[in-house]
C-alpha cells in the first residue's frame, strides 16, 4: 500500500475510515470482556468503570455531562451512577451551578476502585508493542476525534 502524507479525497478517505471502524469495535469488545472477566474487581460492569474512570480524570460531573462526554444516552449513564453508587463508589453532592441536577463524585472506594482498574490495564497496555511511536498515538487520537466530531453531527431518524 502506497502511504502518503496529502489528503485523501473523500471517497478514499471514506474507505480507509472503514478500516479504522472495523477495528475500533473489536479492539472495545475486547477490552469489554477483559473488563467483565476480572480486570476490574469486585465485578465492575463496563458502564460502571467508564463512570468511575471518567469522574477521576474529570472531577465531579453531572449526569448529563458524563452522557454527552461517552455520548451515551443520559438514562444509561444513570443507571451506571446509580449501580455506582449502590456500591457506595460515588456519591451525589450539591451542584452550586444548577440545583437540580446534582454533580456525582467519587468516593474514596471509589477512588481506589478505579485506580486499581486503571493500573491493570496501564500494565496490559505495556505489552502492546508494535514499536508504536508518540506520533502515532497523536494521528491515532487525531483520527478517531475527528470521526467522533463529524458522528456527532449526524442525525438518524
Amino acid at each position: 500500500m502506497n502511504v502518503t502524507d496529502s489528503p485523501l479525497p473523500p471517497d478514499a478517505l471514506a474507505r480507509r475510515l472503514t478500516e479504522v471502524y472495523d477495528l475500533v469495535g473489536p479492539v472495545y469488545r475486547r477490552a469489554q470482556r477483559l473488563v467483565e472477566q476480572g480486570l476490574a474487581p469486585d465485578g465492575l460492569s463496563v458502564g460502571v468503570r467508564a463512570v468511575l474512570a471518567l469522574l477521576h480524570r474529570n472531577g465531579p460531573m453531572t449526569v448529563p455531562q458524563m452522557g454527552r462526554a461517552q455520548a451515551i444516552s443520559r438514562q444509561f449513564v444513570q443507571r451506571m451512577v446509580n449501580d455506582a453508587a449502590a456500591r457506595g463508589l460515588v456519591e451525589s453532592v450539591p451542584n452550586p451551578a444548577h440545583r437540580r441536577s446534582s454533580l456525582i463524585r467519587l468516593t474514596d472506594a471509589g477512588r481506589t476502585a478505579v485506580t486499581a482498574v486503571l493500573d491493570r490495564e496501564h500494565l496490559l497496555l505495556r505489552e502492546v508493542g508494535g514499536a508504536l511511536t508518540d506520533a502515532d498515538v497523536t494521528t491515532c487520537l487525531r483520527v478517531l476525534g475527528a470521526m467522533l466530531t463529524a458522528l456527532d453531527g449526524v442525525d438518524v431518524d
